[in-house]
C-alpha cells in the first residue's frame, strides 16, 4: 500500500533537508531514493512502506533554501522544453521525468525533480504536485498542466507555455541589452572624472600653490577636493567599495530590486509604459488559460499578479463585469484596461469565436509597440548621457586650467 501523500502544509513544516536514501528492493536491487523538504524519519517511513530496505542515509544541503536566497532558481522553460522534447519523443510522463532526474547536475533542479517523481509514483496528479510548489511552478503552470490532464494532451499544454514564455524572455533580454550601454558609459565616465579629481587635479594643485598666485573660487574649490582625495586615498577608496559593494548586495536581493524598479517606473514618461508591458503579459497569459480551456472569468482571477497595484483594482472590475454577463472588450474599456486597438482586436474575436489568438495577437501588437519604445528611447539617452559625462568632465578641465587662462591674460 502506497504511503499517504504530502499535503503542501507539511512539506512547509519539513525540515527543508535534501535526503538520499540508499536501499534495496524486494528483488534484491539497490537503488538510492531521493528526497526533498523531509525529515529522515519521514523519509525512511515511506521508503519502507513502499517496500524498500534502507541501507544507508545520506544529507545534503537544503534545495529550497537556495531557491529563496534568490542565488538559484529551478530552470522552469528549459525543464518544459526538454520534458516536451522526450514526450513527443514517445515517452510516457514518468519515463521523461526520470530521464531529465538522471541527466540533471544542479543540485536544486535535481531535488525538485526527485520530489515531483516520488508524488507522481505515490499516485499523484501531474497538476497537484506542480500547484504543490508554487515557488518553483507559477499558478498559471499548474492551471495549464491541469486543463490538459482533462484533454489529454499535455505536449500542446507545454509548447503554448513555452511560446508564452520565450515571448517574454525576449523582451525582457531586449531591456536588459538596452541598458547595458548606458550602465557601461556612467562606468567609465565615472571612472576618467575620479581619475581627474584624484591624480591629475592635485599635480596642477602644487603647480599653482607654487605659483603664489589668487585662483578662482571655484578652482581653489575643485583643486581642495582633489587635494583632499589625494591625501586620503585610501578613505575615498573604502567608501567608494562600500557604495558600489552595497549597492551590488542591494541589486541581488529580491525584495530591495523588486522596490527600486518599482520606483523607476513610477517615474513619469515610464509609468505609462510599464502598465502597458503589464497588459501585453495579461493579454497573453489569458490567452495562454483560455487555449487550455480555463474559464475566462477564473482565467483572469489566476493573472491577476501580472498586472501592476493600480490596475489590479480595475481588473476585479472588469472580472466581475464580466461574470456578470458583459463581453470581455466592453469590461476591459471600461476599467481601462485596453486601448482602442486592443478593443477592436478582442471584439473580433469575440465574434469570430477565436478570442485566445486574438488575445495572443493583442499582446504580440503591444510587444511590438513596446520595443519600437525602447529602441527609441535607448537611442536617445545614450547622446543625452555622452552630453552629460562631457559636460562633468569639461567643467573639471575647465577649472583645473582656468588660473592658466586668467595668467596668460595678464602677461
Amino acid at each position: 500500500m502506497s504511503p499517504p501523500a504530502p499535503s503542501p502544509a507539511s512539506a512547509g513544516s519539513a525540515t527543508g533537508l535534501h535526503i538520499r536514501l540508499k536501499a534495496q528492493a524486494a528483488d534484491g536491487s539497490v537503488r538510492w531514493l531521493e528526497h526533498a523538504e523531509l525529515s529522515q524519519v519521514e523519509a525512511t517511513r515511506r521508503a519502507v512502506a513502499a517496500g524498500f530496505k534502507v541501507l544507508a542515509i545520506e544529507t545534503a544541503r537544503p534545495a529550497r533554501s537556495a531557491a529563496t536566497s534568490g542565488k538559484t532558481r529551478f530552470p522552469l522553460l528549459l525543464f518544459t522544453q526538454e520534458l516536451l522534447a522526450l514526450l513527443e519523443a514517445g515517452l510516457n510522463l514518468t519515463e521523461a521525468l526520470a530521464t531529465l532526474m538522471t541527466k540533471e547536475r544542479q543540485p536544486l533542479a535535481r531535488a525538485v525533480l526527485c520530489e515531483v517523481l516520488q508524488a507522481l509514483r505515490e499516485g499523484r496528479n501531474f497538476s497537484e504536485v506542480l500547484a504543490a510548489m508554487p515557488q518553483h511552478f507559477p499558478e498559471v503552470y499548474a492551471a495549464t498542466v491541469r486543463a490538459s490532464e482533462r484533454t489529454g494532451d499535455l505536449p500542446q499544454a507545454l509548447a503554448r507555455y513555452i511560446a508564452y514564455q520565450v515571448q517574454f524572455d525576449t523582451l525582457r533580454k531586449k531591456l536588459a541589452s538596452a541598458a547595458i550601454y548606458p550602465l557601461m558609459l556612467l562606468a567609465v565616465g565615472g571612472f576618467v572624472t575620479l581619475f581627474l579629481l584624484g591624480y591629475v587635479v592635485p599635480r596642477f594643485s602644487a603647480v599653482y600653490e607654487s605659483s603664489g598666485r589668487e585662483m578662482p573660487w571655484m578652482s581653489t574649490v575643485l583643486l581642495g577636493f582633489g587635494k583632499a582625495i589625494h591625501t586620503h586615498w585610501q578613505v575615498a577608496l573604502t567608501g567608494l567599495v562600500t557604495v558600489l559593494g552595497g549597492g551590488a548586495w542591494a541589486l541581488s536581493q529580491p525584495p530591495i530590486r523588486a522596490r527600486l524598479v518599482g520606483g523607476v517606473l513610477r517615474l513619469p514618461g515610464l509609468a505609462g509604459r510599464a502598465d502597458e508591458f503589464r497588459l501585453a503579459r495579461f493579454y497573453r497569459a489569458v490567452s495562454l488559460l483560455l487555449a487550455a480551456g480555463i474559464a475566462l472569468p477564473r482565467a483572469m482571477g489566476m493573472v491577476t499578479g501580472l498586472l501592476g497595484p493600480a490596475q489590479q483594482p480595475r481588473l476585479a472590475q472588469a472580472r466581475a463585469a464580466v461574470e456578470q454577463g458583459q463581453m470581455l472588450s466592453s469590461a476591459l474599456l471600461g476599467a481601462g484596461l485596453a486601448s482602442p486597438v486592443a478593443e477592436s482586436l478582442i471584439k473580433v474575436g469575440e465574434r469570430s469565436g477565436a478570442l485566445a489568438d486574438m488575445l495572443e495577437r493583442t499582446a504580440r501588437f503591444q510587444d511590438e509597440d513596446f520595443s519600437r519604445w525602447v529602441d527609441w528611447a535607448s537611442r536617445l539617452l545614450e547622446p543625452v548621457l555622452m552630453a552629460v559625462l562631457g559636460l562633468v568632465i569639461g567643467t573639471v578641465v575647465v577649472l583645473m586650467y582656468m588660473p592658466i587662462f586668467e595668467l596668460a591674460g595678464s602677461l
